[in-house]
């Protein structure tokens, strides 16, 4: 079985106590569907900086999940909160060097 990221662009920050505990309660619930696959839950991420030429893309957070395939990994994205929020999520599979 092989890794994946679900590095997470875009969506809207919950501005009340009540919305970010809703949020929070949807993304406990997703992951818990995940159940296993779920290697890494990870973390939102914060204030950020690029470094060089290279593209910059507005990530929000990652996951690290555990899949069969690709098509797999993109699969259990279904439901989760960052969609429903206007986000969108890119699946990347890691390739083990070391």
């Amino acid at each position: 079985m092989a890794k994946y990221v679900y590095a997470y662009t875009g969506g809207s920050m919950a501005e009340t106590d009540e919305e970010r505990a809703a949020a929070m309660a949807a993304w406990g619930a997703w992951f818990g569907q995940l159940g296993s696959a779920v290697v890494d839950g990870g973390n939102p991420f914060g204030a950020s900086t690029k470094v060089g030429n290279g593209g910059g893309v507005g990530l929000s957070g990652y996951s690290i999940v555990q899949a069969d395939s690709l098509d797999a990994a993109a699969k259990l994205t279904d439901g989760c909160p960052i969609l429903a929020s206007g986000g969108g999520i890119d699946v990347y599979e890691t390739i083990e060097v070391m």
